[in-house]
């Protein structure tokens, strides 16, 4: 498996929607293209909400992964300016 380099880490855990995409779109616009954004969150809904909204604004999804019973990660590659 390739190593993704992360270049910038969001921790949302604790947070709730609208909250959850808020704070993800913003710390997607803190970053240059071409870089990759790490999210870690335990909002059931935004793990399927934030990919989603992402592919809309036309990054790439790098990794949706759920890594315990309630914690996801999300990679998201910064593919076009905001």
């Amino acid at each position: 498996m390739e190593d993704i380099k992360i270049d910038k880490t969001l921790d949302i855990r604790g947070e709730v929607c609208p909250y959850t995409l808020v704070k993800s779109k913003l710390g997607i616009e803190s970053i240059e293209v071409g870089q990759v954004m790490e999210i870690i969150l335990d909002y059931p809904e935004a793990a399927d909400s934030i990919p989603k909204a992402m592919l809309n604004y036309g990054h790439t999804v790098l990794k949706e992964e759920k890594i315990n019973e309630r914690e996801w990660i999300i990679q998201i590659k910064k593919e076009v300016e905001d």
